[in-house]
């Protein structure tokens, strides 16, 4: 199960502190539960930990995915000083334009006691051991009109150094095909992280000072985002026959066994948070899967979606069955 998004796309998120938001747990729990039913699995404890694990690589993924551009810079330098070393070398090869290997921001980067701390203590060295990728890259790079134009002149400013950075990452790096393989390759569960981390990355960059500190953001918001995983996971898998039976006789023209996987699970989702999630709006709820629905179902999904939970609602609300708190009621 796949979106059909473009790998590379970036998303819009409202915090540069966290890499997850809740669309993209609700979807971590949603692929979870679709995974166990393909695999007839009713082991709860191991597919919780692997969600759990899933959601826990994603942080592995940020910081590969921003490393990515220091390991360009260092490869550059040892390319640099190889040319000035040569035999014949050329009075260009001898003092080269340093531009792109002095940028302040990468420099800044490589710099960085976060990142530095959180690539020892997860033990990141996937550029190490997969170096090819990162002289593609930098090939590609050094082609581009960006880079020609960048490196058109020696004047140069942080801020400058900083949109070019950016432009490098969003215009070059992230829409890579080959580094989108090797990732895909190296985990499957990073196909729908890696638009979610893209996109935080160049919040973050777009936000750096020169007096500013990069800090390597938190995975979740809170406990409470943390908990939220396995809370929804456990009580909609735990439940899914009773969750079921809320909907299944709201669907008169359709055969239970035609409608989508996909479509089942994510009505089972929502009717959890109804009942179970008292803090969360009907209204965030029934949004929140309706957009899932749209990426990662049929095209009809999400119209199907919201007119059986608009149905049920109302339902639910003329029998007092939705308890919801501060503003959650519709």
């Amino acid at each position: 199960m796949q979106s059909e998004r473009f790998p590379f796309a970036l998303l819009i998120l409202k915090s540069s502190y966290k890499v997850l938001n809740r669309r993209h747990i609700r979807v971590k729990v949603m692929q979870s539960i679709y995974a166990m039913h393909q695999k007839s699995s009713d082991d709860i404890e191991k597919e919780e930990k692997f969600l759990r694990q899933s959601i826990d690589n994603i942080k592995d993924l940020y910081l590969i995915m921003l490393t990515s551009m220091t390991e360009i810079r260092k490869k550059e330098i040892v390319f640099l000083e190889a040319s000035s070393k040569k035999h014949l070398a050329t009075p260009e090869e001898k003092n080269p334009n340093k531009k792109f290997v002095n940028n302040a921001v990468l420099q800044l980067l490589e710099e960085n006691s976060s990142l530095n701390s959180a690539l020892e203590k997860r033990k990141i060295n996937n550029w190490s051991m997969n170096d090819d990728y990162i002289l593609i890259l930098l090939n590609n790079i050094k082609q581009s009109k960006l880079f020609v134009k960048y490196m058109s002149t020696n004047i140069t400013s942080f801020e400058e150094d900083k949109q070019f950075v950016i432009d490098m990452f969003t215009e070059l790096i992230a829409p890579n095909e080959k580094l989108y393989e090797y990732l895909e390759d190296d985990k499957l569960t990073w196909i729908d992280d890696i638009p979610l981390v893209n996109t935080q990355i160049v919040k973050q960059l777009q936000q750096i000072s020169e007096t500013s500190e990069y800090r390597v953001p938190k995975l979740y918001k809170d406990e409470e985002d943390m908990e939220f995983v396995s809370l929804l996971f456990r009580n909609t898998v735990l439940n899914e026959v009773e969750l079921a039976k809320q909907y299944i006789d709201k669907t008169p023209n359709w055969d239970a066994d035609r409608i989508a996987e996909i479509d089942t699970i994510i009505l089972k989702m929502a009717i959890c948070e109804f009942f179970k999630f008292p803090s969360i709006p009907v209204k965030v709820t029934i949004n929140e899967y309706l957009e899932i629905a749209k990426e990662y179902s049929t095209p009809k999904s999400s119209i199907f979606i919201n007119g059986i939970l608009d149905n049920l609602v109302k339902e639910f609300q003329s029998q007092n069955k939705i308890l919801k708190t501060g503003r959650g009621l519709m």
